[in-house]
């Protein structure tokens, strides 16, 4: 009888203790022939996943609150990402765009030149991963403005390839030891409304942005302005209101390419297709990966026509970039976004979590901040009374959920922060069943 993901049954059962003995035989396995530097948050081995649960190899079923960070927000093996994909893969799985075309990176060009902020024409390219899609729109910007600056804010991470490194504000574990790193690239302050001088606004913050930009580098330099709508792994940081708004405003009025990295925030993640919609803001470029494909690698960069066209013919693309098999993942999970009403399943688990999360930081004094919109919510855990980051309670925190079968994330430039981005098919049930145990951590380790 052949097994499929469906049979994954939802709910927390913890059969060995964690990890069990075949996950610890897995890691002697992988000791001998995987690089160290590769690590993993689990110390289990899956081996299936559906919905708002991980199987593990030791049939324990784990709660998922870190969706493979970002990516599963139709659940792992979604019935439509699975149906579009088995049909595709019977027929091509790969050709190379562009060599041979093919319909399916036509369709998923359309859906993005549809969901996109903004009314006007709209093409992209398409590749495999988000650091890619970050390079690209790099490279998209420069052709287009002859300009050669790009400027990132604190906080930020953009990737793990030589430019987006370069782009990306935290040293350990992305940047340490691996530079020179590409030039050209600066570095102004963001808006963090828990640490930025109390009431400071949004409008103010990107002035300090934008008057450190043009003083340190020069407007009429600046090829492109990127920033990520809400801040990933930088600790899931939400700009106060009119920072994005400025920037991009004076972005436009300096002939700055603004570049919105979606990459984490994007396809419905965290209420609305993109996080910019929740500011109205229309960026010039959208970098988009993770969610896009239900699990399969593939990444877009999407913008203005005008300036997508500005690349002479070859100048972009990639071998994988766009295959066939990923174009129909996307086309899947975006049928299931659709159609499932996931845009309103993000508000929902952001109304249950956040009150859930607040409940927790009411009794924690090690709680400094609640935030996040949608299904991309985070604490940020500091010492009682200050704004001292406390990465140690956290890091335990964590590892105590992990013991008990949930799997949470960190994340934060002071590694500070628990963040939670569970697939946004998770039941109401099985949601507040894993916070319940985030809230039982804090109240032994706290």
């Amino acid at each position: 009888m052949t097994v499929t993901a469906s049979d994954v049954v939802q709910r927390r059962e913890l059969k060995t203790p964690i990890p069990g003995p075949r996950s610890q035989a897995l890691a002697e396995r992988r000791a001998s022939v995987v690089a160290a530097g590769v690590s993993s948050t689990m110390p289990v081995y899956a081996a299936r996943a559906h919905g708002g649960v991980i199987e593990d190899v030791d049939g324990n079923t784990l709660i998922d609150l870190g969706s493979g960070i970002a990516v599963t927000t139709v659940g792992s093996s979604d019935p439509r990402v699975v149906e579009h994909v088995q049909q595709q893969v019977a027929d091509i799985t790969h050709t190379c765009f562009m060599i041979s075309p093919y319909e399916g990176y036509v369709a998923v060009a359309e859906k993005l030149a549809e969901l996109t902020p903004g009314d006007h024409a709209k093409k992209s390219a398409l590749f495999n991963s988000g650091a890619e899609a970050v390079e690209n729109a790099v490279k998209i910007a420069r052709y287009a403005t002859g300009r050669q600056a790009v400027v990132a804010v604190d906080h930020a991470y953009h990737g793990r390839t030589n430019l987006t490194m370069a782009l990306t504000a935290k040293a350990m574990p992305y940047k340490k030891g691996f530079g020179p790193f590409a030039s050209d690239v600066y570095r102004v302050p963001t808006s963090y409304p828990f640490r930025d001088p109390a009431g400071m606004t949004g409008e103010e913050a990107a002035q300090r942005a934008i008057t450190m930009a043009e003083k340190a580098v020069g407007a009429d330099q600046i090829a492109a302005f990127i920033v990520e709508p809400i801040q990933g792994e930088g600790g899931f940081i939400v700009p106060a209101p009119g920072f994005l708004r400025t920037i991009a405003d004076w972005c436009t009025a300096n002939g700055i390419v603004f570049v919105a990295d979606e990459v984490q925030s994007g396809f419905a993640r965290t209420g609305e297709w993109f996080a910019v919609d929740h500011e109205g803001v229309v960026p010039d470029l959208v970098t988009t990966a993770k969610g896009i494909a239900g699990g399969l690698p593939l990444s877009a960069v999407t913008g203005r026509a005008e300036i997508m066209d500005a690349v002479h013919a070859g100048g972009l693309g990639g071998t994988y970039g766009g295959n066939p098999v990923a174009c129909a993942a996307a086309l899947g999970a975006i049928e299931t976004m659709e159609q499932d009403g996931l845009l309103g399943r993000a508000k929902h688990i952001e109304e249950i979590a956040t009150a859930k999360l607040r409940e927790i930081s009411a009794k924690t004094p090690a709680i400094g901040d609640v935030r996040g919109r949608g299904g991309m919510l985070a604490i940020e855990i500091v010492k009682p009374g200050t704004t001292e980051p406390d990465a140690a309670l956290t890091g335990a925190v964590a590892k105590r959920c992990h013991e008990q079968g949930v799997v949470i994330l960190t994340c934060g430039t002071f590694g500070n922060v628990i963040r939670l981005l569970p697939p946004l098919v998770i039941s109401d049930d099985l949601l507040l069943e894993g916070l319940g145990v985030l809230a039982d951590a804090f109240a032994e380790l706290a």
